[in-house]
């Protein structure tokens, strides 16, 4: 058996080691003393859901008003259950604004992690509440459209910023883009796809390993079959 936690967890990553073996995908902020859910099994392809609350614990999809969203409709992820810390030690500000009280009774605490219930009654993990932008009126999780991204078999790592009042992807690895621009046709309502996707041999890194945007190279619509640029 093989366990991933810590990070989210690339498609890549799973369609590589999940074949032959039961690979799990867990999830849990140190709020709630680590693990909070667990997927079932992954297979190559099938996507890399955070899975269902473990016993002890619940989890709920909540809007701004707190109120619980349909299967499929994105909100921000709360957690309930016995091993929900108390607090933050000499922090009572951000306590406050963290650990809140559940409108279905006891306490809950806010992640900032945007997710969505799956069909299969599996949590799908799109991205930071913080990474939510406004692009002509409508709010955006960036964290969605890299999840479609790297759910596209050649894309190897993927992120995604704001150019120009326009949404820029940058993919890694041998990548049709013309392939890739089906794919996330067939993923993404029109608003949420890039105006450009630009291959890179390899994303920017900052030394603590997450990528920095700010050495992102200006977006290229880069052609079918175009070869990867130097990042």
């Amino acid at each position: 058996m093989l366990d991933a936690g810590g990070e989210s967890l690339p498609q890549a990553v799973a369609d590589r080691w999940s074949p032959g073996r039961t690979m799990l995908n867990a999830y849990g902020p140190t709020e709630t003393t680590v693990l909070a859910t667990l997927s079932a099994p992954l297979e190559p392809g099938a996507g890399v859901p955070i899975g269902r609350p473990i016993d002890g614990m619940t989890a709920m999809v909540l809007d701004s008003r707190l109120h619980p969203v349909p299967v499929g409709v994105s909100g921000e992820l709360y957690l309930g259950g016995d091993a929900v810390a108390r607090g933050y030690l000499g922090a009572p500000a951000l306590t406050a604004e963290r650990f809140i009280a559940s409108p279905f009774g006891g306490r809950m605490y806010r992640t900032g992690d945007v997710v969505r219930w799956h069909s299969n009654g599996q949590l799908i993990f799109l991205g930071r509440a913080d990474q939510q932008v406004k692009i002509r009126g409508r709010r955006i999780e960036l964290g969605e459209i890299e999840t479609a991204l790297t759910s596209f078999a050649a894309v190897r790592a993927a992120t995604v910023v704001v150019r120009g009042g326009h949404l820029a992807a940058y993919v890694v690895g041998e990548v049709d883009t013309a392939d890739l621009t089906i794919h996330l046709a067939e993923q993404l309502p029109g608003y949420l796809r890039p105006r450009s996707i630009t291959v890179l041999d390899a994303l920017p890194l900052t030394p603590g390993g997450k990528v920095d945007h700010r050495e992102l190279p200006a977006p290229v619509a880069a052609s079918a079959g175009s070869k990867p640029l130097s990042g």
